[in-house]
């Protein structure tokens, strides 16, 4: 069984952005060390505009072949006239009002999610699936997260939108399997679940 891994940057205070999403004063953390980590130990997850930039677009996939993203994720990239952010991977996008994909390699999801995502948990493949985001989808998959990959940034919002949006309050435990510190204050944590 393929797991699903929620791979996020937030706030110290577990916000992905403010209250309209927008993450972008997390940018400021990009420097140096923390890139050619992301290059090195997450190029899977990296958009394929900053895999070439970063000199890695040709790497192989090692962790992910899959990539689940909410409309909100994908409009990033529609505004920016890019129509398949994640080539190296196979994409699915979750949008009850995107009615038709603007690119063959994009496929939509509009009804059954949950459905949907176990079915591709349960194909035959050594690489697992990278849920990307929002919020949203993120809250309506939280039963189908196995392992947890925050990047927590050294702010606090105060506000905005949460890790896992619309979710039912419920206790879900998961356990620490690593954590990397860097120079500029951001720290990765991992965690499994427990199941």
């Amino acid at each position: 069984m393929r797991k699903l891994t929620y791979l996020v940057a937030c706030s110290l205070d577990g916000y992905i952005g403010d209250p309209a999403g927008d993450a972008t004063s997390m940018l400021t953390y990009l420097d140096e060390e923390y890139l050619g980590h992301l290059a090195t130990e997450h190029a899977d997850t990296l958009p394929t505009q900053a895999r070439r930039g970063l000199g890695v677009d040709d790497a192989p996939n090692t962790r992910f072949d899959t990539i689940i993203q909410g409309r909100a994720s994908y409009d990033l990239a529609l505004k920016d006239g890019i129509t398949s952010p994640y080539a190296h991977l196979r994409q699915y996008v979750a949008s009850r009002t995107l009615t038709e994909s603007p690119d063959p390699d994009v496929e939509i999801i509009a009804e059954d999610l949950v459905g949907r995502v176990r079915a591709l948990k349960a194909e035959d493949s050594a690489l697992d699936i990278y849920l990307c985001g929002g919020s949203g989808i993120a809250g309506a998959l939280l039963d189908e997260v196995d392992e947890l990959v925050i990047k927590s940034y050294p702010q606090v919002y105060g506000s905005g939108m949460p890790m896992f949006g619309g979710a039912a309050f419920a206790v879900t435990d998961f356990r620490l399997t690593s954590v990397r510190a860097f120079g500029n204050g951001v720290v990765i944590r991992a965690y499994d679940r427990k199941r």
